[in-house]
């Protein structure tokens, strides 16, 4: 009896290396649209404050919100979303509009 393999009909055609290579290019160019939004430490605003703000406007669950806060409270500063600069900049006039400081870099 033979050995009959599963093959899923997903794997790369490897007898067109040009689709791999078109596939890194867009990979690439994905990576170009990412942007960073930082969070910068003030000495006014409450880290349940600052907690609650990322939670709202950020979408990070409770745990994300308070490790970031940590570090802005320690680092100065920290990145608190990385995307496109269209989903960023919503967030960050967001930010800004409960006096908090941030940045799109």
């Amino acid at each position: 009896m033979g050995v009959y393999y599963n093959i899923p009909a997903n794997i790369k055609d490897y007898e067109k290396p040009q689709r791999e290579y078109e596939e890194d290019i867009a990979v690439l160019e994905k990576e170009d649209e990412v942007y960073k939004l930082i969070l910068w430490n003030d000495d006014v605003n409450t880290f349940d404050y600052v907690i609650e703000a990322l939670i709202e406007i950020c979408g990070h669950t409770l745990e994300q919100a308070e490790q970031c806060t940590m570090l802005v409270h320690y680092k100065g500063k920290c990145t608190v979303k990385t995307g496109s600069l269209e989903k960023l900049k919503t967030m960050h006039e967001k930010l800004l509009a409960r006096s908090l400081t941030s940045e799109i870099v």
